[in-house]
């Protein structure tokens, strides 16, 4: 099983909290969450490496924060002051990267939907 699998996805309120989790493999340099909406290409969204550096797409500075478990070998997305923008299938995947812009495709899981709506 080389795909990463995400869950936590819903629906949730504008203003509203959500925490995804990605169950990853362990020994990937870095991990990423992406975000794919209806008719729009899929973009970064958040991306740490195993020295735990971190960065966020500007659209989601202040509000998302990512991190790790190593000892579960999982990665979290905690999304705050959701917006109805935010309304995507988020994936997650390994990258070669510290900024998550070199993806591992294999290991794209299925993604989780998040749907931002009152």
């Amino acid at each position: 099983q080389l795909q990463f699998v995400e869950s936590g996805g819903g629906l949730v309120q504008p203003g509203g909290s959500l925490r995804l989790s990605c169950a990853t493999r362990g020994n990937e340099y870095a991990t990423g969450w992406f975000r794919q909406a209806p008719g729009k290409e899929r973009e970064g969204v958040s991306c740490i490496t195993r020295e735990d550096n971190t960065n966020y797409a500007d659209s989601v500075k202040g509000r998302f924060t990512i991190s790790r478990d190593n000892a579960k070998n999982t990665v979290y997305l905690q999304m705050n002051s959701l917006k109805p923008e935010d309304t995507a299938v988020y994936y997650c995947a390994a990258a070669w990267d510290s900024k998550c812009t070199v993806v591992l495709e294999v290991t794209l899981g299925q993604g989780t939907q998040v749907t931002v709506s009152s």
